[in-house]
């Protein structure tokens, strides 16, 4: 938990709840089925997790979707585990990461992909465009990440991103070559599933190792199904019980 990617995490996904004097809850939930394992999985590096199956109040990225079933994952820590501020302002988080060497930096920018960043390509004849998307809601305390993020990135690797507004959310994105030089610097410190397999063929790309016939062929394969029954979005539930160790209660196995 020392690790700044634990800190990016928080700055994300991450919620910290507070269950008795000495101790705190950290919360990981999902409706994804690459999350609904990574995220498990994620936990259970801290200790021995917990799950909760609840309705979500809405799916409004999903219209295919009434309501959805999210899985919550929780692990209860001594409050002393837990070495990042709890709430944080935007003063106080910039002072945090100017005070970070480049590889702890990276390792937040990680954390944060893996929980509210999207890595994502997209195609016009021969033309590659690469996106790499943070998102916080306007109204959030978490929207002043974007600004400081903006700034330190700028500031330590000369690596330029700009902010706007889509709809309740603001986006920070870096765009083709900003977002190139970015995935080589912080690839090796995301470890959500599809984002990292994006990465991946990204930079294999850019660096030659693959066509573009290639890329697109493999790409296509890591994309989600946009406003449909996607079998990534929406399908937590059936993913754990798919991936649950079958059990043998009685006759013969």
């Amino acid at each position: 938990l020392r690790r700044p990617y634990w800190f990016g995490l928080r700055a994300s996904d991450l919620a910290i709840d507070k269950y008795y004097e000495d101790g705190i809850t950290l919360i990981l939930d999902t409706t994804n089925v690459f999350s609904a394992v990574f995220f498990a999985k994620l936990l259970s590096t801290v200790k021995t997790l917990s799950l909760a199956i609840k309705w979500e109040r809405s799916a409004p990225a999903a219209k295919y979707v009434r309501k959805a079933i999210k899985l919550e994952y929780y692990v209860n820590v001594n409050a002393n585990d837990w070495p990042w501020p709890i709430k944080l302002s935007a003063g106080e988080l910039e002072r945090i990461l100017d005070g970070f060497s480049d590889e702890e930096l990276t390792m937040f920018v990680g954390g944060l992909l893996d929980g509210d960043g999207t890595v994502w390509c997209g195609f016009e004849n021969d033309n590659v465009y690469v996106f790499i998307k943070i998102v916080a809601c306007k109204t959030c305390p978490k929207r002043a990440i974007l600004d400081v993020l903006k700034r330190v990135i700028a500031r330590r690797f000369g690596i330029v991103g700009c902010i706007y507004s889509k709809g309740t959310v603001d986006v920070l994105q870096f765009r083709d070559e900003n977002a190139i030089r970015l995935l080589k610097r912080i690839a090796k410190y995301v470890h959500h599933p599809l984002r990292r397999l994006r990465i991946e063929l990204i930079l294999a790309f850019y660096d030659g190792r693959i066509s573009l016939e290639v890329f697109k062929k493999l790409y296509d394969m890591a994309k989600y199904e946009q406003e449909k029954d996607d079998i990534k979005r929406n399908h937590a539930l059936e993913a754990i019980i798919q991936a649950a160790p079958q059990t043998h209660t009685h006759g013969d196995a």
